[in-house]
């Protein structure tokens, strides 16, 4: 799956984000392998949102909500040259040891997963969805803002909501809140 911006005026596209997702026997969902680049926009990040959520309606492949932090360690396997970073799972949301599993450096991005058991959807005509959220964490004291964007789709691929925004208080939201507490701890 590839994500970034399309450039049609004739100027030279950048290179694409690459987005592989990893499953593991045990683990089910195990993140996803970023190649070519790293999402450099809001909008390229609410994109690699949206293929995850698509990614979490399979059934039984994300057992329950889960935790994801984005980090540029690169993979050690050859296999995929153009590897800049990993999308990795940090735990399930329940799992009191998770913040314990805090990644060791800043992370680029975190996300959370909803399976479609455990997603209420908001659109009355739609009976099963995923969701999710990503978290851009910022440094408001330097005023950089927080960013965070929240998707809903249908196994079909469907997106039935996508919602953007930049300023977020992290602890006005339980997905940021959840995401914020996994930053801090």
């Amino acid at each position: 799956m590839q994500t970034g911006d399309d450039h049609r005026d004739g100027a030279r596209a950048p290179r694409a984000v690459g987005i592989a997702p990893l499953h593991r026997p045990e683990d089910g969902l195990a993140g996803f392998l970023v190649s070519g680049r790293w999402p450099d926009s809001t909008r390229e990040w609410v994109q690699l949102l949206t293929l995850a959520v698509r990614v979490a309606t399979t059934p039984g492949l994300l057992p329950t909500t889960s935790l994801f932090s984005a980090s540029e360690t690169r993979p050690d396997d050859d296999r995929v040259p153009d590897a800049v970073g990993l999308v990795r799972l940090v735990g399930r949301a329940l799992d009191p040891a998770v913040a314990e599993r805090r990644p060791s450096e800043p992370p680029v991005a975190l996300l959370l997963l909803h399976p479609p058991a455990e997603t209420p959807t908001t659109t009355p005509e739609v009976d099963v969805v995923a969701s999710g959220c990503v978290l851009l964490p910022g440094a408001p004291h330097l005023g950089l803002d927080h960013r965070a964007a929240w998707v809903e789709a249908e196994p079909d691929g469907t997106v039935t909501r996508l919602v953007s925004r930049r300023g977020v208080d992290p602890a006005a939201d339980v997905d940021t809140a959840v995401l914020a507490m996994l930053m801090a701890a």
